[in-house]
């Protein structure tokens, strides 16, 4: 069978870099080649400040930082191909999320942008680009997230085993495959958000390295029972989420007239996190026997071992059934922009909420004449 290469690239909720992905649909879904590339930190600074809403932008630095962080896509695709020894030739489409800094789906007038203009990727590539997967969904009534589930399904679903898929990024989202082959989903709340803009505020590093942090505090009951009241954990699906929601705005507000140390509060949003999750599951799937984590909270020894403590049934990362479990979202916006291309729907309505099958994401085609090396 003959080779069929996309490229797929996202900066998640976290904000911490650009995973690229280099996928073959000849065979499968097989993934050849990935890395991650950092963003400058002048740059991550500005998205996140956008993001979680702690300044108002002018629409001249809302431009520049649109074809910025384009330029930073395209630049972390040449690499991974240039890693990859694979020529721009040889590649059908990217698919690029961008980086998220608004998700407003619910209201009068609901929203999602990401930035990361796509005709600078195109421009700097030399490869058509499927870019703005969310709006479509969002237009027709759904949430615009999440959109993983589609590809979770055919990665990993197993007849007759009821199973879930936890996206363990900035937000926390869940893939629920049911034993009937149904497949539901929904953002449950943070996951990594919170406790990164904690440590960064605190600390200065970007994340809690480890959860070293969080393992040298106490788990402060009270405040942790005044954060799992927040109204948005007992909404019923489809529902999704952000920065702009669990912010450190919000994390303040619930802190007020408390006095915790630095550790304690970490202690508290990474119980937070693995609270959230557990009472979702058991709300929305309790026959589940087997969750799969990907994303970087994997890689927090201290936030799985919560997990597994909180969780009623066996925990493992993708990894365990040969799956990357810090690229399977990169993976997913390849496999989009393969859908895209064929004209097939994207979004799963049962999942988004939209009022049915959507194709998602917008075709920039370069002109022959791009200034992308070969």
């Amino acid at each position: 069978m003959s080779s069929e290469l996309y490229l797929g690239l996202i900066s998640g909720t976290s904000a911490d870099g650009i995973d690229v992905a280099l996928v073959d649909f000849g065979h499968g879904a097989r993934l050849l080649h990935a890395a991650t590339y950092p963003y400058a930190p002048e740059l991550r600074a500005e998205a996140l400040m956008l993001a979680q809403g702690e300044d108002t932008f002018e629409l001249d630095q809302f431009g520049r930082l649109d074809v910025r962080i384009g330029e930073a896509f395209a630049s972390a695709a040449m690499n991974l191909l240039r890693s990859a020894d694979t020529r721009t030739t040889s590649v059908r489409a990217l698919g690029s999320h961008g980086q998220t800094v608004r998700h407003r789906p619910d209201g009068p007038h609901p929203f999602t942008l990401q930035l990361g203009d796509a005709s600078v990727i195109a421009e700097r590539t030399g490869l058509v680009t499927v870019a703005d997967f969310r709006r479509a969904d969002v237009a027709a009534g759904g949430q615009g997230a999440p959109l993983l589930p589609a590809l979770h399904a055919a990665l990993l679903a197993q007849p007759g085993e009821a199973r879930a898929v936890l996206n363990l990024g900035g937000i926390a989202n869940f893939t629920l495959l049911g034993v009937d082959g149904g497949v539901r989903g929904f953002d449950t709340g943070p996951a990594n958000a919170l406790l990164d803009a904690w440590c960064q505020r605190h600390t200065g590093a970007a994340c809690d390295t480890d959860g070293v942090l969080a393992a040298s505090g106490h788990v402060d009951q009270t405040l942790l029972a005044a954060l799992l009241r927040e109204p948005y954990f007992a909404l019923p699906a489809p529902k999704s989420t952000g920065r702009e929601y669990f912010h450190l705005r919000w994390l303040d507000a619930r802190l007020a007239g408390r006095a915790l140390s630095v550790a304690d509060v970490q202690a508290t949003l990474l119980a937070l996190t693995a609270h959230s999750i557990a009472a979702a599951l058991q709300a929305h799937a309790p026959d589940t026997r087997t969750v799969y984590a990907c994303g970087g909270g994997v890689h927090n020894p201290v936030l799985m071992r919560a997990l597994q403590q909180a969780l009623p049934c066996t925990l493992l990362s993708t990894a365990a059934v040969g799956v990357d479990p810090d690229f399977i979202e990169a993976m997913a916006f390849a496999w989009l922009a393969r859908e895209r291309l064929h004209g097939r729907a994207g979004n799963l309505p049962g999942v988004t909420g939209a009022h049915g099958p959507r194709v998602l994401g917008a075709v920039y085609a370069p002109l022959p004449t791009s200034h992308a090396t070969q």
